[in-house]
């Protein structure tokens, strides 16, 4: 069993493999508190000069969705790549 900590996680570039699009470095990741489980990770969203200092946008990345986690890089299999707003922060804000 191979483990990695988030530190480590974070320090790799995350690239859809179906557009060859990189999604930028990896800002959280999602467990299920029940089972103890990852159910995926969150890259910031489309950046562009117009939403720099845009905050909310985030891609959410399905565990599923994972190809390989590399060395440099973790590959990912996503159709649609676009950013949703962060419903995990909003919904741990209590």
């Amino acid at each position: 069993m191979q483990e990695c900590s988030f530190l480590e996680l974070r320090c790799k570039e995350v690239v859809n493999v179906v557009d060859g699009k990189r999604l930028g470095h990896i800002t959280d990741v999602v467990f299920d508190l029940q089972t103890a489980k990852i159910t995926g990770l969150v890259v910031p969203g489309n950046k562009s000069f117009w939403n720099v200092f845009k905050n909310g946008t985030e891609l959410f990345i399905p565990f599923t969705q994972i190809c390989k986690i590399g060395e440099d890089t973790i590959l990912v299999e996503l159709y649609g790549t676009s950013p949703t707003a962060n419903t995990f922060a909003v919904s741990n804000k209590q």
